[in-house]
């Protein structure tokens, strides 16, 4: 039974790790992408914005209508979405393909994380679901460790479509182990009537909990869109030295993930405060360091450990309340921390893209400290009230 968790455990952190990938290299390719497709970096930029709201929007959308659904099929047909949808992506021939590519992927791969959270609550032991989760949210640090880099040294030397390829024939690979190897007969305490799912919207800890994602991924998103302009044309940074950064980064982003799951079981709250006062002032750092290339790359570093900080207990925060008091609406509080996010990650990237229009990439650390301070101040409401 050990080995069988564990290997579900490698099959959903894989699963993560490709999607984290597809989603995440636009920020590696950015550059290669406008040159290709004769674009703006602004405008390639606008796809990590439009990925998130159709993210965003499409997740909960298509979470509602799953209601007593097993979740094994549910899986498996957004697979087969996802992998379509990467395919599309490394066969474009220009930029409206492209643009579509991505929609298509990011319809999949909000239902996907959600159902993917679902099995790693349900199939692992009570005192090891922080863990489980953790790592499943890991797969997308890990990307951004071994992923983005090495793809955008592929996109650099090779050619970019080689990562997407790469991407499609991985998701038809996870594909056929899912079918062997989750549990068939996973369904939530369902319920097509999508009112009484949605109830839990209507909870105040809802509400504000939701609203943490939402600022920590803004504060983030603002400068991480454009973090490849920045090292490039701030720091005169080689593709080489970008690409050690990206490393660097996504290391940082994978230690936030496991300290995540460590703080989930202790006085989160709190804890969580602290690390968001930590992010806001590395973000204002950024701000103030102009090309002074030691302060800015210690002050990206990190943001970076801040990155995915919230992740687990924010998780586990939104399904214990789902347990305990919405059965009905499990896959949708699943689906909770990564639709909110995206939500961050699209304002930011939008935000981002607007100050680099009228500003210029020095005036993005103003901005997204601004979203590290709306954080801590949700934070302090959670703590006050006392809302478990």
């Amino acid at each position: 039974m050990k080995k069988k968790i564990n290997l579900q455990c490698i099959l959903l952190t894989f699963l993560t790790f490709t999607m984290g990938l597809s989603q995440f290299i636009i920020i590696g390719i950015i550059n290669n992408l406008s040159t290709d497709f004769r674009v703006s970096i602004a405008n390639i930029g606008a796809l990590v914005t439009i990925f998130a709201i159709v993210y965003a929007v499409a997740t909960p959308i298509i979470n509602l209508s799953i209601g007593s659904s097993a979740l094994h099929k549910v899986m498996l047909f957004l697979l087969l979405i996802f992998s379509f949808g990467n395919l599309l992506t490394a066969i474009a021939s220009n930029f409206n393909v492209l643009l579509m590519s991505r929609i298509i992927t990011a319809l999949s791969s909000g239902p996907l994380m959600s159902t993917a959270i679902t099995f790693a609550a349900v199939i692992a032991p009570q005192r090891k679901r922080a863990w489980l989760i953790s790592w499943v949210f890991s797969g997308f640090s890990i990307a951004s460790v071994f992923g983005v880099p090495l793809g955008t040294w592929i996109s650099d030397n090779l050619n970019w479509r080689l990562t997407f390829w790469t991407i499609f024939f991985a998701s038809l690979f996870i594909t056929i182990v899912v079918f062997y190897l989750l549990p068939h007969n996973l369904t939530q305490n369902g319920t097509h009537n999508i009112f009484k799912q949605l109830a839990i919207l209507k909870d105040k800890r809802i509400i504000w909990g939701i609203l943490v994602p939402v600022f920590n991924f803004s504060a983030i998103y603002i400068i991480y869109t454009y973090l490849k302009p920045i090292l490039i044309k701030e720091l005169s940074f080689s593709h080489d030295n970008v690409i050690i950064v990206l490393f660097l980064y996504g290391l940082c982003g994978l230690v936030s993930n496991q300290v995540s799951g460590r703080i989930a079981n202790m006085k989160w709250k709190s804890n969580l405060k602290k690390f968001f006062i930590l992010q806001a002032i590395s973000i204002f750092l950024i701000f103030i360091s102009g090309n002074l290339t030691g302060l800015k790359i210690s002050a990206i570093l990190i943001m970076a450990l801040t990155m995915s900080i919230s992740n687990s207990p924010m998780q586990l925060y939104y399904m214990d309340i789902a347990k305990q008091n919405y059965p009905q609406s499990l896959v949708l509080a699943s689906s909770f921390n990564s639709i909110f996010s995206n939500v961050g990650v699209a304002t930011g990237s939008a935000i981002g893209g607007y100050v680099v229009a009228t500003v210029g990439l020095s005036g993005l650390g103003i901005a997204g400290s601004v979203f590290s301070v709306f954080t801590i101040g949700v934070l302090t409401i959670l703590i006050k009230y006392n809302y478990n």
